[in-house]
């Protein structure tokens, strides 16, 4: 029984850009009608697959993986090596990702041993997934919140997921926390008397923006100050010139600049940024995966009228951290969001050890409302 239930399955390598449509189409099968999904745009998430498009592609290698049973599309896989992570930080990590999967073990396994496979080809260590290319990539399989709202940089998935994981052998890695909290809890009295002392004690100063144009000149060092902030954060991959080029092409323009706050010091030096998304959950539900005829004005409207949005980033300098400097940056956010009417404030995962951040957040009384982690195997 066993021997036939395999010769069900068949791994084809995507190698046309047909295939390749099929990739990026197949989460729409398995979760259409869903109202917690939200859909990639299709001819966003093909360009993140080009290698002639996607910087990612020249630090590593990428495969990708469909699964048929009984000549039905039934699961797709990534298998991506960073080369950076390997060679230079000597992490010896087969990464996986954009893993989907009907609720079928034999499908799942088939996929996974090809994961496996590579790896053992490439002389790898372990195998970690799901994640992406990068640490701005999105990462982790749910294991808790699968009746909440998806987001544009986080990978929903059904629950049947987690058993898949542990039925091929593999052990939670990291673990991942998502919180929430009205932006009513965002009590002034945190933060406003800390803003004003802690400007004036190291000199610094808050920029505000209205125009995109007006980030783009910072761009580049917000970019290096993301690397500096970022790199005891286990895993992390640091971003490239050419990546920096990349997503200021891909993110900033989808970012109403008004959620962007940075924070200078004496000199014109960027000490710290945060950078807030609009949730565009709803707005990408409604255009389900295309932007024409009517999807980019919903994704428009989401841009500057959506009461919900995701805390996306922060970074601050080394030489500043554990000093109050997100004092000032809540301050700022404090008025726009109040002049914008938001309601609710998201957090994109964080790890479950970075303790530093959770106590950055306890003052707004953020409730965990998702759950999620990559999952390990050793390659030996």
């Amino acid at each position: 029984m066993i021997i036939q239930a395999l010769q069900m399955i068949r791994i084809e390598e995507v190698k046309t850009k047909k295939q390749l449509r099929n990739f990026v189409k197949f989460p729409f099968s398995i979760y259409k009608g869903s109202p917690y999904w939200v859909p990639p745009i299709i001819k966003e998430e093909m360009a993140t697959f080009n290698k002639d498009v996607n910087p990612a592609f020249i630090d590593a290698d990428v495969w990708f993986f469909l699964a048929y049973k009984d000549n039905v599309l039934a699961g797709r896989v990534a298998v991506i090596i960073n080369w950076i992570e390997v060679d230079h930080q000597k992490i010896r990590k087969m990464r996986f990702g954009w893993f989907d999967f009907i609720d079928d073990q034999e499908v799942s396994k088939a996929l996974l041993e090809k994961v496996e496979e590579i790896g053992r080809e490439h002389h790898l260590e372990f195998m970690e997934g799901p994640v992406g290319f990068s640490n701005l990539d999105k990462v982790g399989v749910l294991t808790e919140g699968f009746e909440e709202m998806g987001t544009m940089i986080t990978w929903y998935n059904h629950p049947y997921y987690q058993s898949h994981y542990e039925g091929y052998g593999m052990l939670k890695e990291k673990g991942y926390l998502e919180s929430k909290f009205p932006e009513k809890n965002a009590k002034p009295e945190f933060f406003v008397k800390a803003n004003e002392l802690i400007k004036r004690r190291y000199n610094l100063r808050p920029l505000d923006f209205t125009k995109t144009e007006e980030i783009m000149p910072w761009a580049d060092e917000m970019f290096d100050l993301f690397n500096e902030s970022y790199v005891k954060l286990s895993s992390f991959v640091p971003m490239t010139d050419i990546q920096k080029e990349y997503f200021k092409k891909k993110y900033i323009s989808f970012i109403n600049p008004e959620y962007v706050k940075f924070v200078i010091d004496e000199h014109d030096k960027l000490v710290a940024f945060a950078i807030v998304m609009p949730s565009f959950s709803k707005a990408l539900q409604k255009a389900n995966g295309r932007l024409w005829p009517f999807g980019f004005l919903h994704l428009l409207n989401a841009k500057k009228n959506s009461k919900d949005v995701i805390f996306y980033l922060i970074g601050i300098h080394p030489d500043y951290q554990n000093k109050g400097v997100t004092a000032i940056i809540f301050d700022r956010y404090h008025h726009t969001f109040k002049s914008k009417r938001i309601e609710m404030c998201y957090r994109t995962p964080e790890l479950e050890e970075n303790l530093a951040i959770q106590k950055l957040w306890k003052h707004f009384h953020p409730v965990v409302y998702k759950r999620r982690r990559t999952y390990k195997k050793i390659l030996d």
